[in-house]
């Protein structure tokens, strides 16, 4: 629907008792009584909405009957079905007069124009034109009469309706105006959807946002009220209305908050108008976006959170000049009056607490509970009473004492009556409400882990995995027995708060938020609570650290600020262990959040390693730590795994401070080094006794260097004894080890993955370099242009036992076999699985000796390897494969397998995919499997057999079966 600025200046709904009828229905009998009239007075009367409807009996001569009368000067509304013989008729044109003289002074007349143009309506044209001329010609109606009509019809023709010309079906017609009546005369209808529950004084703020919707004059919409008072939850539920009912056609939500974050306001809008914004600069952007959305129309911009005035036009919403002209609107909300003002909103409308009553049914409900007696009764309406009709407040303390017995609500109503406000300007009275709820908390983990929660900046996106972190740190959940224990321990805590109202629902189920009136309360108590001490500047703009830095702080949050290097006397780091999050990378391109004193995680991103200190005038003794020199985009500075992880992007250790290395290097679990020219250079750091705890080491590079060359320098003791995973991506090197490192080095290595464009020999893990890796469970290797080998076995060397769990060879064009002489039969005795992509593997994949190992063999896929022929070579031999469940086989030109001469045996083979194959003749049945096959086989070759027909057969049927449209497995 239009909008229409009569409907903004109508009563609000219980203003004015002397109502009989919510809606009276003009119309002509002959063109809609038995259609869209009678349709909408149904849907009304169904929905509470008292309709007017006359009968027929009614209607003798020309003159309005004294009951007729009496309807349009009770009905608050009027709709008046504007159809092609309207004018026809001197009784509607007559009604017509009526109800625009008896609501001309509150502009309450709604047209629906009815397949007629109003155009005609308003200048007499068409069968409106017709009308009058034969009232004209029949002489029995007064001139005068005639202009009243005349001005009646010109007058509604220029009120904002509805025209079946804007709607594709009868009944989505009908559904707008019904969904738009009721929003304004029966605010119930929009008022308790889900857990939502309107209230009296929810009522009334809901009702004017409505009709502040529809006033054309009114373009920006000013919501306040304190803190936790319901303003965001009310303006999204009257918007979701708004834009079911017709009135918007989009509705779109920014958070602003204390710091405006420009870039995540007009990233938000955009994506909810359904595009993107990639320009660099804010301007650019700003204007991107103010296009977009004049070129939209009704539009509900809703900004959250506003508290002071601020440039729209820098965010990129236009003028409400503009605004006016595509009929969209600016709606806000702020706990400041003055904010509307200087914000020029038109329509300022306050949401106050909840009266007593609504307080106590708000209460009760949250409870969960019936009180058993008058006394209990009395008590608990003294303690909904101390909430002060904050509905953020009720809630929360509801909640907490709602399984309590009689003795702790009568103890909480003591405390609450007792309590001294935590801030008297604002919500003090919501502070020690939501101090009660922390106090009921069940042990001092929940009371710890809540209180982190204020360490991140208002309206923060807060990932649960960082808190997780912290928590740990800060020394909780210390009864796990694991890590994963402690990590469940910490999710049920975070439901536990968000249950509690202490914390709201995240963007999603890895994230969670908490109310600014809930994280004020816990600044507060983190500040005075011994054992806590926080200082909290957390998106405050400073530029600078904070003067009062001193030992009474267990916790410093300086997130999201502009900061740019950290101070050059670091004596405070003697403190012990720090909390450092990231903030808004924006500002100066890092970001720090620091907690001094007790606490045992570092978190720090710094842009380079000159912004560390040279001296510092103790050592400090970070027990876990996150810390990222140099940022880059492809990088994460913080790390997945639990343990100390640092992120280099530098190009050599040596330049940073050994006050650093000492205290950072010797303990650090994980190293990302983006930058690494060779992997000696860690060796050496490890032989200095540096890099002793690294479990998890990634090396980065774009360099032309032996990466391992011990040529050049040969370490006297093994390194690295304790490395589980080894990761080189992007490094162009010669050869993988030239020489061989001292036993034991590598020893514990389960993971090597290797992703680089040139390795100068043509295996990949020479026997030299085999034979030190006895615990290796899994090998990625992807990307090697002169690879003919994977594994290279010697005379002197033949394993007796593998480890080797799970093998992914992707991309690798001159691969000819996977071993360079026949494997041992034991090297592949453990492997589970085996993927093999893009590989010009030649012959057969495996031997009849080694396939007769593979006992634990569960997974094989093999795609687009033209040159391969056979999975196992043939012999006379059978061969068993007992735990196979799963055989994939795409885009194999040469695989073959002819059961008369060849027989595998797969008894647990439960989903075989056979595409693009077509040599490959086998039928499930002679995989002699005991389990039922779910067989999709495609052994067909495409019309056009070249390489490139047949590739793009095979991504396409990827892409359908990511849509669902194919189920291989």
């Amino acid at each position: 629907m239009a909008s229409s600025s009569q409907i903004a200046c109508a009563s609000p709904p219980s203003s004015d008792p002397s109502w009989e009828n919510d809606v009276f229905l003009s119309f002509r009998g002959v063109d809609t009584r038995k259609g869209i009239t009678v349709d909408i007075h149904d849907r009304l009367t169904r929905r509470g909405v008292n309709t007017f409807l006359d009968e027929q009996n009614l209607r003798v001569g020309d003159a309005i009957s004294p009951t007729l009368l009496k309807a349009i000067k009770e009905s608050r509304f009027a709709i008046v079905v504007l159809s092609k013989n309207y004018a026809s008729s001197t009784w509607c044109l007559e009604e017509l007069r009526e109800i625009c003289e008896c609501m001309k002074d509150h502009n309450r007349i709604l047209p629906l124009f009815y397949h007629v143009d109003p155009t005609d309506v308003r200048y007499q044209k068409n069968s409106f034109g017709d009308a009058f001329i034969k009232h004209e010609n029949s002489r029995r109606h007064k001139s005068k009469k005639m202009k009243q009509w005349r001005d009646a019809l010109k007058k509604v023709a220029g009120f904002s309706g509805w025209n079946t010309q804007d709607y594709k079906t009868h009944k989505q017609l009908v559904d707008v105006i019904v969904e738009f009546i009721c929003s304004i005369v029966v605010p119930d209808a929009i008022e308790s959807t889900g857990d939502f529950e309107a209230f009296e004084v929810t009522k009334q703020a809901m009702y004017e946002i409505m009709k502040a919707s529809t006033d054309d004059d009114v373009t920006a919409i000013g919501v306040y009220g304190m803190g936790g008072v319901g303003k965001t939850t009310m303006v999204k539920h009257v918007a979701a209305h708004a834009r079911k009912s017709g009135i918007f056609d989009h509705v779109i939500m920014g958070v602003v908050s204390q710091n405006p974050d420009l870039k995540r306001i007009q990233d938000t809008l955009a994506e909810l108008l359904g595009f993107e914004l990639h320009e660099g600069t804010e301007i650019g952007r700003a204007a991107r976006l103010s296009k977009e959305i004049k070129r939209r129309n009704k539009i509900l911009i809703i900004l959250d959170d506003i508290w002071e005035r601020m440039e729209l036009s820098d965010i990129g919403i236009p003028s409400y000049k503009e605004l006016r002209k595509c009929k969209s609107k600016v709606l806000l909300t702020t706990r400041i009056r003055n904010v509307c003002h200087a914000m020029k909103c038109q329509e300022k409308i306050n949401l106050t607490t909840l009266s007593e009553e609504d307080s106590w049914t708000l209460f009760v409900r949250n409870a969960g509970r019936s009180f058993e007696s008058t006394n209990f009764e009395d008590v608990a309406r003294r303690v909904a009473g101390e909430c002060c009709g904050l509905p953020i407040a009720l809630i929360a303390v509801a909640r907490a004492l709602g399984d309590k017995d009689l003795v702790e609500w009568k103890r909480a109503a003591q405390r609450l009556e007792k309590s001294h406000t935590a801030n008297p300007e604002d919500y003090g009275e919501a502070s020690k409400c939501i101090k009660l709820s922390y106090d009921y908390l069940k042990d001092e983990d929940y009371k710890s882990y809540f209180l982190l929660c204020c360490l991140f900046p208002e309206d923060f996106e807060i990932e649960i995995e960082d808190l997780f972190k912290y928590a740990i740190g800060k020394g909780l959940f210390r009864d796990a027995d694991t890590i994963e224990e402690a990590r469940d321990e910490a999710d049920s805590v975070a439901t536990h708060l968000k249950h509690c109202c202490l914390l709201l629902d995240g963007e999603n189920n890895k994230f969670v938020r908490m109310h600014d009136v809930v994280r004020d309360t816990a600044i507060q108590i983190a500040q005075s609570e011994d054992g806590h001490g926080f200082l909290v500047k957390a998106g405050c703009g400073l530029k600078d650290w904070p003067r009062r830095l001193h030992e009474g702080y267990s916790a410093i949050s300086l997130m999201a600020n502009c900061i740019a290097k950290l101070p050059e006397k670091l004596g405070f780091w003697n403190w012990g262990s720090k909390v450092v999050g990231e903030g808004d990378e924006t500002n100066a391109g890092f970001d720090e959040v620091t907690s001094l004193s007790n606490l045992r995680v570092l978190e720090v991103c710094i842009p380079d390693a000159e912004c560390i200190p040279k001296d510092v005038e103790f050592n400090p003794n970070w027990v876990k730590f996150n810390i990222c020199i140099g940022r880059d985009d492809k990088m994460k500075a913080t790390d997945q795994y639990a343990h100390n992880s640092i992120f280099l992007k530098i190009d050599t250790i040596s330049n940073l401070p050994d006050w650093f290395c000492n205290a950072v290097m010797t303990i650090a679990g994980s190293l990302q080094w983006r930058g690494c020219q060779r992997l000696i250079e860690c060796f050496m750091e490890y032989e200095h006794g540096r890099l002793h705890g690294l479990k998890h080491l990634s090396v980065y590079g774009d360099y032309d260097h032996e990466l391992m060359s011990v040529l050049t320098w040969v370490p006297k003791e093994p390194v690295f004894e304790n490395l589980e995973e080894l990761r080189l991506i992007g490094v162009d090197c010669r050869e993988l080890c030239v020489g061989e490192l001292p036993p034991g080095s590598l020893f514990n290595l389960k993971l090597l993955e290797v992703n680089c464009y040139n390795w100068g020999i043509n295996v990949l893990l020479p026997s030299t370099l085999l034979q030190r890796l006895p615990n290796l469970e899994e090998l990625n290797c992807c990307g090697m242009e002169e690879i003919e080998y994977v594994f290279g076995y010697g005379a002197l060397f033949e394993p007796k036992h593998s480890k080797l769990r799970k093998i992914k060879l992707s991309r690798l064009p001159t691969v000819r076999s996977i071993c360079n002489a026949p494997a041992p039969p034991a090297m592949f005795q453990n492997l589970e699985w085996l993927f093999i992509d893009y590989c010009h593997l030649r012959g057969s994949l495996f031997t009849s000796d080694v396939a007769q190992c593979l006992f634990q063999l569960k997974y094989i896929d093999i795609r687009y390897c033209p040159l391969l022929e056979r999975i196992v070579e043939v012999s006379n031999k059978k061969i068993i494969l007992p735990n196979l469940e799963e055989l994939a086989l795409f885009l194999l030109d040469m695989i073959c397998y002819e059961s008369a001469t060849f027989d595998i045996e797969c008894p647990s083979l439960e989903r075989l995919c056979v595409f693009g194959c077509p040599k490959f003749l086998a039928s499930y049945s002679d995989f002699h499997s005991r389990k039922e096959i779910e067989l999709n086989s495609m052994g067909f070759r495409y019309p056009g057999s070249s390489q490139e027909t047949r590739r793009n057969s095979y991504w396409s049927s990827i892409s359908r079966r990511k849509q669902g449209q194919l189920n291989w497995f």
